[in-house]
């Protein structure tokens, strides 16, 4: 399995997930390689507004709207840090280029723009992210822990969160009821 690279592909949650962090979570995978994988769980939406965060970081928001969205759970790691996912991929100080149409970003110039209405027009806010070391995602693929898609941004950035999970699972012609908590093996 070590050929094979998942980035700009969703893993969607089996059934049988029992992890608190990731139990029926669709994470859009940023990086992967053979030194591990990077991916922030989209589906997640947390208490806090886009508008109190940026309260919190004192960096003002002129979009209302922008304001009232809820930031989301990105993963268990580093859940003190923002990380914003978004379209167009910009340029921004610290970004890691998915693919020519996605970035990830968690320099605080990227909120500055959002806050000035000029940032990205499709972005994800997130604290966390979820992180894999080197053959551990691998592993758990073959345990039948996820099933993978690739990643359609239309899922990412036009579905409520609450959808996401849903329409990958569509995406793959699986609806979540027929799905069996237990896997075989050929």
């Amino acid at each position: 399995m070590s050929n094979f690279n998942l980035s700009h592909h969703f893993l969607i949650a089996m059934p049988a997930m029992q992890d608190p962090y990731f139990a029926k979570t669709l994470t859009y995978i940023c990086e992967h390689s053979d030194q591990g994988a990077m991916g922030i769980v989209v589906n997640r939406p947390i208490s806090l507004t886009v508008g109190e965060l940026f309260e919190q970081i004192k960096v003002p928001l002129q979009d209302g709207d922008r304001g009232r969205e809820l930031v989301h759970f990105g993963g268990p790691v580093q859940t003190d840090r923002g990380f914003v996912l978004h379209e167009p991929k910009g340029r921004w100080q610290s970004t890691l280029a998915i693919n020519d149409k996605v970035g990830l970003t968690t320099s605080k110039d990227i909120l500055q723009a959002v806050g000035e209405g000029n940032g990205p027009e499709n972005l994800l806010i997130t604290l966390g992210y979820a992180g894999w070391e080197q053959g551990q995602l691998e592993s758990e693929l073959a345990q039948n822990a996820w099933l993978t898609v690739a990643a359609d941004e239309h899922i990412l950035f036009d579905m409520p969160a609450e959808e996401r999970y849903a329409a990958a699972m569509a995406k793959l012609g699986v609806d979540y009821a027929t799905l069996s908590e237990e896997a075989g093996h050929a």
